[in-house]
């Protein structure tokens, strides 16, 4: 045990998340033992994968891309414009903006311990962080990027070229390796479990929340049932669920949003498919052509709710409160609806504690970065030599990855 707690502190003090013993502390836990539901726990030391390790020059590199909008097709829409720092790294719309002229039909999920996800996206049609990033930047209605004009102009900036080199052994930057130093630094922004009231809870401070909180707590595990989907690190059992969540009222109002709804389930062929027109959003069938997945959508994460309203994948609900009414009743009323919902007759002093609790599952302080600068681009001059990264620098370039010329 002492020596798990100074790895631990060791972890945290490199800004990783690290799991303390933190079932034998969560109420949670004999339940688990029992057959339940995992028992809430504290997030663990980020997965790291073996295709993509960190190193210096490439976290750099993935910030300053992060917030370069140089990505997208005519240079105005960066990774940061959707998951802005100061909303949480998500978005205060409802709906997440898209590309200049165009809107879209999800809520923006917040970047925020994204690292944990096995699947992304509200219908878990991504698996890595890194296929996201490319989905992003090149989907026609978000960053509309061409591979190669973006690929040419990383390729036009100096600053970018030598860490390319240095993160990868590029002598030249490949658009590829863009979207692993974006992930990688996307792997970087995790909770920090000193600033999380419910973290330091689960590591023995009792008076790390309050009465409301525990109280919450204790029918969010139990009366509530809210435990049966939100447990674990992130609070989701990571599934797909049908909830009637109410239809998002831009779907029949907004022009732009109507357009996009209406082109994805063209473009995926929903209507032929299903049967279900083209104004409506079929969740996890997109992914799995299962009729038994249409209007199912991933479990968010609970961490961080203070700094990501709104909520839903239509973000139709602005505030906890309206979230914690919603399951209160039941739910709503939709095929494939999860036989997990049901009215559960909670007083206003229920729901009052159980959205104390929600909110003692966020950081204290936001986690906040500023932009970083962005260097020019410049004429393009002749290639220089560039050396692979030293060994024990965490990261190397890809077999057949450099070109001689751009």
């Amino acid at each position: 045990m002492r020596l798990a707690a100074l790895a631990c502190v060791r972890a945290v003090a490199l800004g990783v998340a690290c799991a303390t013993g933190a079932s034998a502390a969560s109420p949670s836990a004999a339940a688990s033992a029992q057959g339940g539901p995992p028992a809430l726990s504290t997030l663990p030391a980020v997965p790291i994968p073996a295709a993509n390790p960190p190193n210096e020059a490439k976290l750099q590199l993935g910030r300053m891309l992060f917030f370069d909008a140089r990505l997208s097709g005519d240079g105005s829409t960066s990774c940061a414009s959707c998951h802005v720092p100061q909303h949480g790294w998500a978005h205060g719309d409802a709906l997440a903006r898209g590309y200049p002229g165009h809107r879209l039909w999800r809520n923006n999920p917040t970047v925020l311990n994204a690292a944990y996800r096995r699947r992304l996206m509200w219908d878990g049609s991504l698996d890595s962080l890194e296929a996201q990033a490319r989905a992003a930047m090149q989907a026609p209605v978000e960053g509309n990027g061409k591979a190669t004009m973006i690929e040419m102009r990383l390729r036009l900036v100096p600053e970018y070229r030598d860490l390319f080199c240095r993160a990868f052994g590029d002598a030249w930057p490949q658009l590829d390796h863009a979207w692993q130093a974006i992930a990688a630094y996307e792997r970087t922004l995790v909770s920090d479990p000193r600033q999380v009231p419910f973290d330091r809870y689960l590591a023995g401070d009792r008076e790390a929340l309050s009465a409301s909180a525990r109280r919450g707590l204790a029918l969010f595990e139990g009366r509530a049932g809210c435990i049966q989907c939100h447990h674990g690190a992130l609070a989701s059992d990571e599934g797909f669920h049908a909830l009637g969540v109410p239809r998002q009222p831009q779907f029949d109002s907004h022009p732009l949003v109507q357009i996009a709804v209406r082109w994805q389930n063209v473009q995926r062929g929903a209507a032929d498919a299903t049967g279900a027109g083209h104004d409506g959003d079929l969740g996890r069938w997109y992914t799995t052509r299962d009729g038994a997945d249409i209007g199912r959508f991933r479990t968010p994460t609970l961490r961080e709710l203070v700094y990501t309203a709104p909520y839903m994948h239509n973000g139709v609900f602005g505030t906890l409160r309206e979230v914690v009414d919603f399951f209160d009743a039941g739910g709503g009323s939709t095929p494939n609806k999860s036989p997990l919902l049901r009215a559960l007759g909670l007083s206003e002093q229920d729901k009052s504690d159980l959205v104390a609790f929600l909110e003692s599952m966020s950081s204290e302080r936001p986690r906040v970065v500023d932009a970083p600068r962005l260097p020019p681009l410049q004429p393009l001059g002749d290639a220089v030599a560039c050396a692979p990264p030293q060994a024990g620098s965490e990261g190397g370039p890809a077999a057949g990855s450099a070109s001689e010329r751009p």
